[in-house]
């Protein structure tokens, strides 16, 4: 195998072109349905509130679904010029997936804009049945990005003969693996995490410098609690990922923990740093990993030193962005339970400054334990970019000028990043054109 000068410098690239494009994702996952949600109950209680927040959002998934083009239109082109040898080789086992993917983002495409532009052009009932198949079209777009990655932790369908890909099965190969069910449905359950904290965060802020009128509760009502939902049931989904790879990805799962040797009863750090095959200055947990991988406080679980070191993912890297993700995952939960118990409770919004901080600040994380995910399934498969079938350094190019093409990719993001931090600020000025109903204020969602 010859060494690949710049494997580093590709992976970054691919790195900081996920980072940019996976929260867009989350917001073409959720916003729309929440966006349909809102005009739905417009045409129920016939109240202008919903119709002008929907209305609203609508345009702010038209800036996000642009911005999304341009990193999606950055992937697929950095999949070919990147990774040809991956691309080449397996192009007929996981190019059913990119398929389906192009055909929704067409459709999504199209009917995002018969949205948009309906909404004194077409009779309510009829605009709102306009917004479905964005919604679908969301789903189903990512639903096969998602199965591709699944295959690559998992892959199958497929045999290896002379160095060729034969026998090809491209359903079985991305629907029938063990990997598919737990990550789509983790994904998706994340997108509406990440979308309701962000969505639900400017509207918090509002309320803390004093503007909190039956707008504002609204607006910050709606995608919250479907964040506050959606977080506690995240804490079970990610239990039952982590029982998947603790079969089938075993060094994964020494990785997240940083376990050097084969244990059993194996505990868990919280804190600390992998040094030498051992976990320095962190808080040892008895038995607890082998209970979540096992359900068995005495399962012995496979430790680093059952492959060789070139084998083994760059421990420290997957373990922090794992603590990260747990961690910041289950204040989440625990200020979505917070939340649904007080609403139960009182059949009101909570009226502490310190929620609304909170809920302030759980936008940006949710975002930091998104990534942080991904950073886990990416990069704690390492060094392979299809498990045990092809290593990372085998598929990159060898052509030279990334560092020059890293550059310009930085500069595109940032310029990116501006002209969608603008729109949405000069969205956030614009003026309500509908007035909330006359009706009595209440907090009622």
């Amino acid at each position: 195998m010859t060494h690949q000068a710049y494997l580093l410098q590709a992976r970054q690239m691919q790195a900081l072109s996920f980072a940019v494009h996976i929260p867009l994702v989350c917001f073409g996952i959720a916003l729309p349905a929440l966006v349909v949600f809102t005009e739905l109950r417009y045409l129920r209680t016939g109240d202008d509130l919903y119709r002008t927040l929907a209305r609203r959002w609508s345009r702010v998934m038209v800036a996000l679904f642009a911005a999304g083009v341009v990193t999606g239109t950055i992937l697929s082109f950095e999949m070919g010029l990147l990774w040809p040898a991956f691309t080449s080789r397996f192009g007929s086992v996981f190019g059913l997936g990119f398929a389906i993917e192009g055909f929704s983002f067409f459709l999504e495409a199209i009917f995002i804009g018969i949205y948009v532009y309906g909404w004194d052009r077409l009779p309510p009932r009829w605009h709102a049945v306009t917004g479905i198949p964005v919604v679908v079209a969301g789903f189903t777009g990512s639903w096969m990005v998602i199965t591709v990655n699944g295959w690559m932790n998992h892959p199958q369908g497929f045999r290896i003969v002379n160095g060729r890909v034969v026998d090809v099965h491209p359903l079985t190969a991305l629907f029938g693996n063990p990997f598919f069910w737990h990550e789509l449905i983790h994904m998706y359950v994340a997108g509406y995490i990440v979308t309701g904290f962000l969505l639900a965060a400017p509207y918090a802020w509002a309320g803390l410098r004093g503007r909190w009128g039956r707008y504002e509760r609204t607006a910050f009502a709606i995608p919250f609690a479907v964040a506050a939902l959606a977080s506690p049931v995240q804490v079970l989904v990610g239990d039952w990922a982590g029982r998947v790879v603790a079969k089938d990805e075993p060094v994964k799962l020494a990785a997240l923990e940083g376990l050097g040797k084969t244990t059993k009863g194996a505990p868990i750090h919280v804190l600390g740093w992998y040094r030498n095959g051992e976990i320095v200055a962190g808080v040892e947990i008895p038995r607890l990993l082998s209970l979540l991988a096992d359900h068995n406080p005495n399962a012995t679980v496979q430790g680093l030193d059952a492959v060789p070191a070139a084998d083994r993912p760059p421990v420290n890297v997957v373990r922090v962005a794992f603590q990260l993700m747990v961690g910041i995952g289950t204040m989440l939960a625990l200020l979505g339970l917070a939340f649904v118990g007080f609403r139960w409770r009182r059949g009101r919004l909570p009226r502490s400054a310190w929620f609304y901080r909170a809920a302030v600040v759980a936008g940006p994380l949710s975002v930091v334990a998104l990534i942080s995910g991904w950073v886990v399934t990416e990069v704690g498969r390492q060094p392979w970019v299809v498990y045990h079938v092809m290593r990372t350094s085998q598929a990159v190019t060898g052509a030279s000028g990334i560092p020059v093409g890293y550059g310009a990719l930085v500069a595109v993001y940032v310029a990116l990043a501006g002209a969608v931090a603008w729109v949405l600020v000069r969205l956030a000025r614009t003026p309500l054109r509908a007035a909330a109903s006359a009706a009595t204020v209440t907090d009622e969602v």
